[in-house]
């Protein structure tokens, strides 16, 4: 006790002395220089989109966050499996040329073009057309995007009615901190890449703005596989007031894709980069205009609303045959034979208007949120044009176009979801969307009378969802949700491909649910984790069966053909081997198991129909794995990734020998390594350096039914991409 009151004595006998000396008899005390030194490791941190996001509410529902900057891949030609490494059960289907489209599904959905997913651009939808061709064709450079943002399929009562979900493609911000910022980042590969993205964007006043233009051309891996493509962007954003902001974005994807065409199983084995077709083009050039205006009315009310459009044109001129079908210069005519132009024309408008009402029950924050969206869609579908006899990418055609006809859809959809905070650790969410559309086609089909083209197709449906989370601690909480959702007929499901076809006038929309259980968070510091049992059921599924009219002439009768299950389990575990402030050394897993078969049904087999009860759903591997060694050191890092998917079968009657044309028949297993490394040269400067494929492997992932042609479409083999990023 008398040693405290003798420091503290001392203490306030200083103080006095201090505080009696004039400014002059107090000396300036120089010192000496420090200087801080610390290292931002080039590593993708896992992110979460919490309860809310954007007047979204994602509490209890399965999410993840991408994010790209420092994300060790190949961005110039858009990898998937290395972009999307670390979501587990992601599907990558590898046939659109040189980083021209990603198309991705996961829990063992169809992956074309990713139409099982409500594709977003910072918020605004970029699917070509939900009712008449969901695919997105709009496809921006990654080196544009900041990150991406997936929510499993239990969203669908929000985003829109998809089994599949949300993938939100957020574009970088401007810079703040300057009138005008510049990053240029050019790629230069294996068979002929070159590659630029060059923006500039910055803050005047109140106003922020952000632009980029993309160029990215490619020889291709296998022969006449050339693409260039390009996209550009233009997004402007007006603060007026601290609590109001007007945003109007602009931004277009265009590419023309020369087409190698389908291998046999035979021509793959004996020459993988071999191609049957000189003469093949695909080009889709989409605009993706749209206006946004949010206001926080308060503390607690805000409200959004964003007007966007789809529009533009998917086109395609091909010599269609299987791969065993030889694309020659005919020695009567000495010409090739005329090519097919098919021409779609998007018109796609929609209008979203969203509220997020905050308020409290007791001590507790509650959420509502609520909203409208309309959509008016046209589909200008111009098909069977008899096309030129030339070698170049030509659209001209002689006569009409065999089938010219309009889908014309017009949708209301009402939607309203609550958050319930019951305690500090338990929220609860429940919602119900209402889907009222319809659907009406129109126009001419040469080989089918007039008073047979026209369909009208109804869209009602109620749809329920509930979701939950329980904290159990900080850093480790338990989610579940079950969500129903549904897949409209399509354009492609409504035509008849020849006079020997008819569509069920009784055709039905494709219904279902997602449900999905699961735990995510940190344990032993080191161990981030998230494992998700779900199911997905879907209803209704659409085929073919051949049949017989009143005189036993058969025909072919397009119809829904039975029900599916998927049940699956998906891992991701992230485990900091070493952490220190300068070097770090992980080791991750993103793994799935999926177990998706018919329920019941029968389909179309040759001239037959077959029973498929207990088949195994085509383009559905059991496994999916993902796996890296991930290392950093100051600036430097690398990473070696492991991928490995199982076989599948690519129809409905789970055909195990490949047929001659190698249209059906089971796609194989296959493992691949990757090799990515960065290092920041300066605070300005990066280097990327990737090894794709690293063993060469020749592999395919799918077998198509219709486009791109049936067959066997090789994935790339070996190639090295450098990048060099530059920021001022």
């Amino acid at each position: 006790m008398q040693v405290k009151l003798m420091l503290v004595t001392a203490a306030l006998l200083q103080m006095v002395f201090l505080f009696g000396q004039t400014k002059d008899t107090i000396k300036p005390q120089t010192l000496e220089k420090v200087t801080v030194q610390g290292y931002r490791l080039p590593f993708q941190e896992e992110l979460l989109l919490g309860n809310l996001h954007n007047t979204y509410i994602t509490t209890g529902k399965k999410s993840e966050v991408i994010t790209v900057q420092d994300l060790p891949a190949n961005l110039a030609e858009k990898t998937g499996r290395q972009i999307f490494a670390k979501i587990p059960g992601a599907f990558i289907y590898d046939m659109d040329g040189s980083g021209n489209q990603i198309n991705v599904s996961t829990r063992g959905l169809d992956p074309h073009r990713s139409w099982e997913y409500n594709v977003r651009q910072n918020g605004v939808m970029t699917n070509s057309d939900l009712y008449g061709y969901p695919a997105s064709h709009y496809s921006p450079p990654i080196e544009a995007i900041q990150k991406i943002e997936i929510i499993r399929g239990t969203a669908s009562l929000q985003y829109g009615s998809q089994f599949g979900g949300m993938i939100n493609y957020v574009v970088k911000p401007a810079d703040t901190s300057k009138v005008a910022n510049f990053e240029s980042i050019n790629s230069v590969g294996s068979y002929g890449l070159m590659s630029s993205f060059n923006a500039l964007g910055g803050k005047i006043g109140k106003l922020k703005y952000y632009a980029y233009y993309q160029r990215r051309v490619s020889a291709g891996y296998r022969d006449n596989a050339r693409s260039d493509a390009q996209g550009q962007f233009f997004r402007i954003q007006y603060a007026a007031f601290p609590n109001f902001e007007v945003k109007a974005e602009l931004g277009r994807s265009q590419y023309i894709y020369q087409m190698p065409g389908p291998l046999t199983d035979a021509m793959f084995h004996d020459q993988p980069r071999q191609s049957t077709r000189s003469r093949n083009y695909f080009n889709p050039d989409i605009y993706l205009p749209s206006l946004t205006f949010d206001w926080k009315i308060g503390t607690n009310t805000r409200i959004n609303w964003t007007s966007s459009a789809v529009l533009g044109a998917r086109n395609s001129v091909q010599f269609i045959a299987f791969a065993d079908i030889v694309d020659a210069i005919d020695p009567l005519t000495l010409q090739y034979k005329s090519r097919q132009v098919d021409i779609d024309q998007f018109h796609s408008y929609s209008s979203e208007w969203r509220l997020q009402q905050d308020y409290r029950i007791g001590r507790l924050a509650q959420s509502l949120v609520s909203g409208i969206r309309y959509t008016n869609n046209d589909l200008h579908r111009q098909q069977l044009g008899k096309g030129s006899s030339g070698t170049d990418f030509d659209l001209s055609i002689t006569g009409d176009f065999g089938r010219d006809i309009h889908f014309k859809t017009q949708n209301i959809a009402l939607f309203v979801e609550n958050l319930f905070k019951i305690s500090e650790k338990l929220n609860v969410s429940a919602g119900v969307r209402w889907e009222n559309g319809l659907s009406k086609m129109s126009g001419r089909i040469a080989y089918l009378p007039n008073d047979q083209v026209p369909q009208t197709i109804e869209h009602r449906f109620p749809l329920l969802g509930a979701s939950g989370e329980y904290k159990i601690d900080a850093k480790n909480k338990i989610y579940l949700g079950w969500s129903q959702a549904y897949r409209p007929v399509i354009f492609a499901d409504v035509i008849p491909g020849t006079l020997l076809e008819q569509t069920d006038p009784k055709l039905q929309d494709a219904f279902g649910h997602n449900a999905e259980i699961g735990i995510k968070g940190t344990i032993f510091k080191r161990l981030n984790y998230d494992v998700t049992a779900f199911q997905i059921l879907y209803r209704h599924r659409i085929g073919s069966l051949v049949l017989s009219n009143d005189i036993g002439q058969s025909y072919i009768w397009k119809t829904n053909i039975g029900d599916s299950r998927t049940n699956g389990l998906e891992v991701f575990l992230d485990y900091k081997i070493v952490d220190q402030a300068r070097y770090r050394i992980t080791l991750f897993t993103a793994s799935s198991y999926f177990d998706g078969v018919y329920l019941n049904g029968q389909i179309r087999n040759g001239n037959e129909n077959t029973e498929i009860k207990g088949n195994r759903l085509e383009t559905v591997p059991k496994w999916i794995s993902r796996n890296g060694l991930q290392g950093a050191y100051k600036q430097f890092a690398i990473v070696l990734q492991y991928s490995y998917v199982s076989e599948s079968f690519s129809d409905a009657v789970n055909t195990q020998k490949p047929s001659a044309n190698g249209a059906k028949g089971l796609v194989p297993a296959y493992s691949l390594w990757d090799l990515n490394g960065s290092v920041r040269i300066t605070s300005r400067h990066i280097l990327r350096v990737g090894v794709n494929n690293l063993a060469n492997k020749q592999y395919f992932t799918k077998r198509p039914v219709g486009y791109p042609g049936q067959g066997v479409w090789s994935s790339d083999g070996r190639s090295i991409v450098v990048s060099l990023g530059i920021k001022l």
